[in-house]
């Protein structure tokens, strides 16, 4: 049973407002996505990794894999139009070379602080259950928008009750490749903000959660970015129980 992580890095990162990708930043003198596809490299489990990428970036893909001594990198393509579209791409990629029952793991190249115990945690579930989610409880209140009036609320809903979800995502490839092929043909669960975990439940797929960290940011911002330097450098107080 292999292991194939699929890199999602076929954003053009508008909301970053510099002049090349957000995927490929340099932070100090290491891009992005290195940062990120090492996460997969250094974990024991994983087999092979895979890029969907920008138009233009392949080349550049390549070049960093080799520099930074990615040796799990086995591919890039093209993203599509939209995540979804993106992401199918990278499972069609996969045809032939996984079974069934081999794990795809889906992950967003501007998340780059994957910590080793959530992607252990989440094939360990993918392995019992079929799909693996990280998940973490939601600690602020959430209220609902009144219907007559934005500005004010009527109802609240109870935060014990709701899960924020990220990537990584893992899925055995038969039941990803079967889905992606049914939400096409269907058009269920790929547009807007639709992802492959949202995709799943709106096809009637139970999903299982798995352990997730608080550290596993997404790079929308500058704030983001200046976040992640924080992550990177910070040196933990050895008195501090952990």
């Amino acid at each position: 049973m292999s292991v194939n992580a699929i890199i999602v890095a076929g954003g053009k990162g508008a909301r970053m407002g510099q002049d090349v990708p957000k995927q490929f930043l340099n932070v100090y003198d290491k891009p992005v996505l290195i940062y990120t596809m090492e996460n997969f490299q250094r974990h024991s489990e994983v087999d092979n990794i895979g890029v969907v990428c920008v138009d233009g970036w392949h080349d550049v893909v390549r070049a960093y894999a080799a520099q930074f001594n990615i040796d799990k990198f086995r591919w890039v393509i093209s993203g599509g139009s939209t995540v979804q579209e993106s992401i199918w791409g990278g499972v069609k990629r996969l045809e032939g070379e996984c079974t069934d029952d081999d794990i795809v793991i889906i992950h967003d190249g501007v998340r780059p602080l994957v910590d080793e115990f959530v992607l252990t945690d989440i094939l360990r579930v993918c392995r019992k259950y079929g799909n693996a989610v990280p998940a973490l409880p939601y600690n602020e209140q959430i209220f609902k928008v009144a219907e007559d009036d934005d500005e004010t609320s009527t109802g609240y809903i109870v935060r014990e009750t709701i899960r924020r979800v990220s990537t990584p995502q893992a899925y055995k490839y038969g039941m990803l490749s079967e889905a992606y092929e049914k939400a096409f043909a269907t058009k269920t669960g790929i547009y807007g903000s639709s992802y492959t975990n949202t995709m799943m439940v709106e096809l009637g797929i139970r999903l299982h959660f798995a352990k997730g960290s608080d550290r596993n940011i997404k790079l929308t911002t500058l704030d983001d970015l200046e976040i992640f330097k924080a992550y990177i450098s910070l040196k933990k107080d050895a008195w501090l129980k952990r």
